[in-house]
């Protein structure tokens, strides 16, 4: 396929657009950062030249104000004249992302492809796609997301899929916060880390960041607004922002304090 661009390529936008390019798919990226800083990928920071001949857009930015700078304000990739399908990646409120539908030329079609697995997962080609749209654009995007990820779950309509990644990202989100505060709390009784890790991997706590505590590049990061367990902050406002009228928000609003209150733990 040919006119792909990513745009955000950060932690996971730019192995994403690796994965492109290996699979043959004629793509570029487009970054804030200079080219240099991507060594042997074709990123550009100039929205001019990367709107040029696209016809297919995976935005990869980080949230909602940078989704809408780059559709519709400084670099107002939606108005790229040949542009024909935008693909939603990053993970986005579900009420913002359905919205985007009165917003975008009707000429362009619209899906929503939050991905899972972290970093590691798009170095590796072995994302996990969270799909929402139309079932033959979906069908004819599979190469791209193939050549990307390895699990591809169709969740319904356009907005489907940000709901579903947003509803798993809550569930991440709070494996995060308490596996790090039980692992606090071992440091204190002087159990050791890997001896509890052990013990999780095979009994009722196993849980997805256990697990991957000496994989996942942010598993023993502290907060920052800008790093992994800020977006899962922010992840976990996106699931509010879709919680049923008269939702109890106790719980994730915990989960999102507990997360702010991390701190660096060494390995």
């Amino acid at each position: 396929m040919q006119g792909i661009g990513v745009a955000g390529c950060g932690r996971m936008g730019a192995p994403m657009l690796a994965a492109l390019l290996r699979a043959g798919h004629q793509a570029r990226g487009l970054d804030i950062r200079p080219s240099a800083d991507f060594p042997g990928l074709p990123v550009s920071n100039d929205p001019k030249a990367f709107a040029d001949g696209l016809t297919t857009l995976i935005s990869v930015v980080r949230d909602a104000d940078q989704t809408d700078d780059l559709l519709f304000g400084a670099q107002n990739l939606s108005a790229a004249p040949a542009l024909s399908t935008i693909i939603l990646s990053s993970t986005l409120s579900p009420r913002y992302t359905r919205a985007l539908r009165d917003r975008i030329p009707d000429r362009i079609a619209l899906v929503d492809a939050p991905m899972s697995g972290a970093a590691i997962a798009a170095q590796e080609a072995r994302l996990s796609f969270m799909l929402g749209g139309d079932p033959a654009v979906l069908a004819r995007l599979q190469p791209l997301f193939s050549a990307m990820g390895r699990h591809f779950h169709h969740m319904g309509h356009f907005g489907d899929g940000m709901a579903a990644k947003v509803l798993n990202n809550l569930l991440a989100a709070s494996n995060t916060a308490m596996t790090r505060l039980v692992l606090d709390w071992a440091d204190a009784q002087d159990i050791e880390e890997q001896k509890l890790l052990a013990l999780i991997e095979t009994s009722s706590g196993q849980n997805w960041l256990a697990s991957g505590m000496n994989s996942i590049e942010f598993a023993r990061h502290g907060h920052d607004p800008e790093n992994s367990i800020g977006i899962l902050v922010k992840d976990v406002a996106a699931a509010m922002d879709a919680a049923p009228d008269g939702a109890d928000l106790t719980l994730p609003q915990t989960i999102q304090a507990a997360l702010r209150t991390l701190r660096p733990r060494q390995g």
